[in-house]
């Protein structure tokens, strides 16, 4: 045993055990601080421990692996880290800068799950093509100094705790290890390494050994706990690392009968994979002697778990909930993608914007979409926000698809700027009225007004017509679903916002006769939302449910609407009750024709990413399964249990389902370049 005295074994091992006890305890601050789980959830939940224990296996490979290098200079048979002071100062040179880098993800991790509710991955990568507006919003918004000195002194604790380690283990005395003691003891060292890499000790095939993985974290289906198991610097490389196919068109020929149905295709051609089908007025067109007015109203980062109509029991939002019952109020209405830009993509171009890489809004090649807006024929056009639209490379889908389109933004405004986001969602709703005020009679226009206040730093403008912040404990905002009692307000002013938009546009003299289309284009809940089915929750639906409502209250009866609609049906629906004939090669559909495959079904990305997680929605049922189509299960959106696969009980829905869902994920996949207009 011999080599047991080994001073660079000796200083190795406790260097792994330093960096691995360090990554551990961050691991434990993510469960507390960021995971949106109770400390309880650890005793209560079976699933929660386990996923813990695989979450340390990621961390004690990432803490070998960074010291794989360190060991190579140590084990240098003549120059080494204990003969060598160069090799030694190397050795810590490579030390800070790598740890620096591995700390410096974890914030990025940290801050990308407060703000997205996902781990860090390839698609964060976006964020560095708008890097003057990121940043800015990153000053305003969170402590930075502060953040970069915690960042610092972390890095600098560790460095003086291995430098430390160095004077103890390798600078002591040698002691004499036998030639044999030294083999057998180094190949057994060997051996514990590699399985500390592996991660894993059971059903291992030494042929072809298979290590721990991601996707081992998913094992309970509940992506809130999976999220405790992943390691973000091993998870993000994990991710980079995947080639990626902008579709894949043998999955879509495999699929075209159910999608072509599903949507309706005039003339199915699966050689073609034409999703193409023509729309003539229809019977249910609202009448009038002037074509009515179309606003898309984006309602920032609002989710259904937010808003008092569907449940919340704070009242933070009563002038949607009134509006609510004046309108067509869609119960059950989800955004195919989470994230601002996917949702002004599929909102415009109609199909989801299902890119594992990037938002569509980045690739050059794809901005030029096909519009519905365009059969719009004898409107004008607007797109209003009260920042950039070059945010995500906005403007070339606004500009590259919609014709003759007045893009507003940062710098056309007269009102002074709040934050990062631009000028206040009040100023932007005035200066819209002082340029909709000025249409020409008897021309109608459609108009897309993006909000922004309801998003980090969550900015109260001192200009806000009376609007007052509400002070309420912590503890009861965020088991109300917001974050802080920061965004709890920011969501009251969005909503008083609404309020003053319909007064304004009635002052204004286009409110009677204009069709207003408001929804949430994602939620950013990251806390315990009790009011709603647990299956939200659970299922990570409550980032995909916004708010939806059509308020023309002269034009339209109020109606609820029961089922399932999607983001991409809007436009569709809206061009149906202005009575607008169009072609349409997209994926949306309008609400009032029958669905060809009986209740509707809505397409969803529920885990973004380079391995993304695809689910199918109706108004009962979820299916999810891995974005190659396997493992998949159908679960009860009203069950107390939503995580139970009830395939079992329901298999003709589940057949259904199963095939809906990947057929049109992949045809999604096919839409992005194929919806692509000439030049």
């Amino acid at each position: 045993m011999g080599w047991l005295q080994s001073r660079r074994l000796h200083y190795w091992f406790a260097a792994i055990a330093v960096i691995f006890t360090t990554l551990a305890a961050l691991r434990a601050l993510f469960f507390i601080g960021f995971s949106g789980l109770e400390l309880g959830a650890l005793s209560q939940t079976e699933a929660v421990a386990q996923t813990l224990g695989i979450g340390l296996r990621f961390d004690l490979r990432l803490a070998i692996l960074l010291m794989l290098p360190v060991a190579l200079l140590a084990w240098f048979p003549k120059w080494n880290l204990i003969s060598s002071p160069g090799l030694r100062w190397l050795a810590r040179l490579y030390l800070v800068l790598a740890l620096g880098a591995v700390f410096l993800v974890y914030i990025f991790d940290f801050g990308h799950y407060a703000y997205l509710g996902l781990r860090i991955n390839a698609t964060a990568l976006r964020f560095l093509g708008d890097a003057q507006i990121s940043t800015d919003m990153l000053w305003q918004t969170y402590p930075v100094i502060w953040i970069s000195l915690g960042w610092l002194g972390l890095t600098a604790l560790l460095y003086w705790l291995l430098v430390k380690l160095e004077r103890v283990t390798l600078d002591r005395p040698a002691k004499r290890i036998g030639r044999f003691s030294l083999v057998w003891g180094s190949a057994l060292m060997v051996v514990v390494v590699f399985l500390g890499i592996l991660g894993r000790l059971e059903n291992i095939n030494l042929e072809n050994p298979v290590p721990l993985r991601w996707s081992d974290a998913f094992f309970s289906g509940d992506s809130q706990i999976a999220a405790l198991g992943l390691n973000p610097v091993i998870f993000l490389y994990d991710t980079l690392e995947v080639p990626h196919e902008p579709f894949d068109r043998e999955s879509v020929t495999a699929h075209y009968d159910v999608v072509s149905r599903y949507l309706g295709v005039d003339q199915p051609d699966v050689q073609s994979l034409s999703f193409l089908r023509e729309q003539a007025v229809q019977p249910y067109a609202i009448a009038g002697s002037q074509p009515p007015n179309v606003v898309f109203v984006m309602l920032e980062s609002l989710g259904t778990s937010a808003v008092g109509a569907y449940g919340n029991p704070l009242n933070p939002t009563p002038n949607i909930d009134r509006l609510a019952k004046q309108s067509w109020f869609f119960k059950h209405f989800y955004v195919p993608v989470t994230g601002t830009a996917k949702t002004v993509w599929a909102s415009i171009s109609g199909v989801p914007d299902v890119s594992r890489d990037d938002t569509s809004t980045r690739n050059p090649l794809i901005t030029r979409q096909h519009t519905l807006i365009n059969s719009l024929e004898g409107y004008d056009r607007y797109y209003m926000i009260g920042g950039s639209a070059g945010w995500a490379n906005m403007n070339a889908l606004v500009r590259q698809s919609i014709d003759g389109v007045q893009l507003f933004e940062e710098g056309d405004w007269t009102s002074p700027l709040v934050d990062v986001w631009g000028i206040s969602d009040l100023d932007l709703f005035k200066e819209s009225d002082r340029i909709l005020r000025q249409q020409a009679d008897g021309k109608p226009f459609f108009a897309y007004i993006q909000t922004a206040g309801n998003h980090r730093p969550f900015t109260i403008p001192a200009q806000n017509d009376g609007f007052e912040t509400r002070d309420l404990p912590l503890e009861t905002v965020q088991n109300a679903g917001s974050r802080s009692l920061a965004q709890y307000n920011a969501v009251r002013l969005l909503d008083f916002n609404i309020g003053r938009l319909m007064e304004i546009a009635q002052a204004g003299g286009w409110y009677d006769n204009t069709i207003f289309v408001l929804f949430g284009d994602h939620n950013t809940r990251i806390s315990q939302i009790p009011h709603m089915p647990p299956a939200f929750e659970k299922l990570g639906l409550e980032s995909n449910h916004v708010p939806m409502l059509i308020h023309a209250p002269k034009l339209l009866q109020p109606r609820v609407i029961e089922e399932a609609v999607g983001l991409a049906d809007l436009l569709p629906t809206v061009l149906g009750i202005t009575g607008t004939e169009f072609t349409n090669g997209a994926m949306g559909r309008d609400i009032q024709q029958p669905a060809p495959e009986g209740e509707r079904v809505v397409p969803l990305v529920l885990r973004e990413g380079t391995f993304p997680l695809i689910g199918g929605v109706t108004k009962d049922f979820l299916l999810q399964m891995q974005h190659d189509g396997s493992e998949p299960t159908l679960h009860d959106l009203a069950s107390q249990e939503p995580l139970t696969d009830v395939a079992d009980q329901y298999p003709e829905e589940f057949q259904r389902l199963e095939q809906l869902t990947r057929g049109l994920h992949e045809a999604a996949r096919l839409m992005l370049y194929q919806n692509v207009r000439a030049d």
